[in-house]
């Protein structure tokens, strides 16, 4: 089968929900707008996820895995899948299944006239804690990048690959993902997604992770910015 489209799953320590994720996205790709397989990243988990991977990945022909020596992080694990991928367009989900694989269908409505698309989480199903200071960190980001974008944090997004690996990852840098297209002059969406209560395993993300954290990666972006080399190719010859 000539794939379309590849879903990114980064892992960290979470046994007991990828049973429910190959048959989330098993489904999924039985209905999927266009031909889509499956990139776990395990992000150097310490449980029992990378067997759960490899048994997995041995009885759905579209699935596939990478696998890190050490933990490095959630960003490193989307810069992986990006460098991995070889279909025309990506996305990328959390293996808690917070949100559901079929939302990609409305994202991918779009990603032709796009090219990144994001989903937007409603009705949140987070504590209050964890959703103030998501609210509060995407503000500060917001006055940063003036990217208009009101969830980057959420896990339900689209980007078309050859923009997905023009940007130079850096650790924090998957808040920014639709600032970073919007610095090669591309164009972005954010869409309404549904949202669900984690059943298992534990959210690996702190208050600082989502709060102060963020603002560190503000100043980081804007640097960035600064620095960021674009160019567009008018001949070849």
């Amino acid at each position: 089968m000539t794939y379309e489209f590849t879903i990114i799953v980064p892992v960290y320590n979470e046994e007991a929900n990828l049973n429910r994720v190959e048959k989330e996205l098993s489904d999924y790709s039985k209905i999927a707008s266009k031909p889509t397989k499956i990139l776990f990243v395990n992000d150097g988990s310490k449980d029992r996820s990378q067997d759960i991977i490899e048994d997995i990945c041995s009885r759905q022909p579209n699935f596939q895995y990478i696998s890190f020596a050490e933990n490095r992080g959630l960003s490193a694990a989307i810069k992986a899948g990006f460098d991995h991928v070889d279909t025309p367009l990506l996305g990328y989900i959390d293996s808690d299944l917070q949100t559901a694989p079929e939302d990609f269908n409305l994202l991918l409505e779009h990603i032709g006239s796009y090219d990144l698309v994001t989903g937007v989480r409603s009705d949140r199903k987070d504590s209050f804690v964890k959703n103030m200071s998501s609210k509060i960190a995407n503000g500060i980001r917001r006055s940063f990048t003036h990217d208009g974008m009101d969830d980057t944090g959420c896990p339900l997004k689209v980007i078309k690959t050859e923009y997905a690996k023009r940007i130079p990852m850096f650790r924090g840098l998957h808040r920014f993902l639709p600032a970073m297209i919007l610095l090669q002059h591309g164009t972005i969406k954010q869409i309404p997604v549904r949202h669900f209560p984690r059943i298992a395993g534990t959210a690996n993300f702190g208050l600082w992770n989502r709060l102060l954290g963020p603002l560190m990666d503000c100043f980081a972006y804007l640097w960035m910015k600064k620095k960021y080399i674009n160019y567009t190719v008018a001949k070849k010859g």
